[in-house]
């Protein structure tokens, strides 16, 4: 399932050894593995065989290049999305919006125009302000907008606050004890059709339990919305964190069993309770099918020591990948030729790597153990997957890194770099 390895003291992604590859495509560059995607993809697919009606829904969030789409679109994903930027993109790479669910609390009026004329399976509701408007717009067009409440199940997660949606301070969902009586409301207006019910209680979860609670909590919930109204779906949302460090000191072999690991405590402790309430069951995993999946090319410009400090400066920067300084994320990084393990550990050094942006939130790693380097060597940071370029931005006039998909003994340009023209694209000079 992780498809990058030493081979020769060269790193390789599948068959593709990646300095030869940055002779052609440069740096930085985002580099991703079909296979992992593939492998993440029918590894849960095969976890939750035994509910026998179920969906995958990718949440396109995690990365929503239109190869990435139609390469999950072909293993027969569905889609969860949260603009209807994200819808178009979808039928771009060949889905369907029949086959998308429509989240997120701040849909606005084209959107929904344009999720309804396309046909969209669901839009999971957050607020009732939100019900009012699409019934209104379904009126207009004369048609009926198919809908599921996002309930919020106030269920902690132990993950990072900005990622944790599960709890009543968030902002997202619906408070659990109002959902019968907003159902009810919903079987009043005429231009909308329940559809289901859905909720989502956080991002990067590495145990069971939370989702188990919430399930416990929601059931018997589900249970009355669906003998009142007849539900055709309940989404547990995603969640389903991935490992961020040490995934390259393991063998492909290790990981891929510490990964099935997880993958089956979680279904082994989700299937009893969703077999029980018969009914199709929606998952919405983003960050598990592509996060490890990717990894981020950079280059070593210069080496910069301080009475303080030593730096590692790089030519990716925080508009390339910004985890690190916006979630304080761990992303591991390693050097594209390896050195002998008895010589990286008597010479590592302590290092903050850092990018060119004038930021002091511009860094990849503090106080980061790595080996020696220098001007011109380059570096991976692994785990980029997801969240990495979809999240990234052309701030300091910065052009976007390409991405490029490798598939066995081949690499794709999936991305094109930008250039300095297209940073001007769309403005005019006054």
């Amino acid at each position: 399932m992780f498809s990058f390895h030493y081979l020769n003291n060269v790193l390789h992604g599948e068959g593709i050894n990646l300095e030869s590859l940055l002779k052609e495509v440069g740096t930085p560059a985002y580099v991703y593995s079909a296979r992992s995607i593939r492998d993440h993809f029918r590894e849960l697919n095969h976890a939750f065989a035994p509910l026998e009606n179920y969906r995958i829904c990718y949440a396109v969030k995690a990365n929503s290049n239109l190869t990435i789409l139609r390469l999950l679109q072909e293993e027969g994903a569905w889609f969860d999305i949260v603009s209807a930027g994200e819808l178009f993109k979808v039928l771009r790479a060949g889905g369907k919006a029949a086959q998308c669910t429509f989240a997120g609390v701040g849909k606005m009026s084209h959107e929904i125009e344009y999720a309804l004329d396309e046909g969209i399976y669901s839009f999971n509701i957050e607020s009732e302000e939100e019900l009012e408007l699409i019934n209104d717009i379904a009126k207009r067009r004369g048609l009926k907008a198919p809908i599921a409440l996002r309930v919020n199940p106030d269920v902690d997660t132990p993950t990072h606050h900005y990622i944790s949606t599960g709890k009543n301070k968030n902002k997202f969902g619906i408070a659990f004890h109002r959902i019968e009586e907003i159902y009810a409301k919903v079987a009043a207006l005429p231009h909308l059709a329940i559809r289901g019910i859905q909720t989502h209680i956080g991002s990067q979860i590495l145990t069971a339990t939370p989702f188990l609670e919430a399930i416990e909590k929601l059931a018997p919930l589900v249970m009355k919305i669906h003998q009142r109204y007849g539900l055709e779906f309940f989404s547990i949302g995603g969640g389903l964190g991935i490992l961020y460090e040490g995934v390259l000191e393991k063998n492909a072999q290790s990981l891929e069993e510490q990964e099935n690991s997880f993958l089956k405590a979680y279904a082994h402790a989700l299937l009893r309770p969703l077999k029980a309430l018969r009914l199709p069951i929606f998952f919405e995993p983003g960050r598990f099918l592509v996060g490890n999946a990717g990894v981020l090319l950079t280059q070593v410009l210069y080496r910069k020591e301080t009475s303080e400090k030593n730096f590692l400066i790089v030519d990716a920067g925080m508009n390339d990948l910004i985890r690190p300084a916006l979630y304080q994320g761990h992303h591991d990084i390693k050097p594209l030729k390896a050195k002998s393990r008895e010589q990286e550990e008597s010479l590592f050094e302590k290092v903050d790597v850092v990018g060119p942006v004038c930021e002091s939130g511009d860094f990849f790693a503090r106080d980061r153990l790595l080996p020696p380097l220098h001007a011109g060597d380059k570096l991976a940071i692994l785990s980029v997957g997801a969240y990495g370029m979809v999240m990234g931005s052309n701030y300091n006039a910065r052009p976007l890194p390409p991405e490029i998909l490798l598939d066995g003994n081949t690499a794709k340009v999936i991305r094109r770099r930008q250039r300095w023209e297209d940073l001007i694209q769309g403005e005019r000079t006054l």
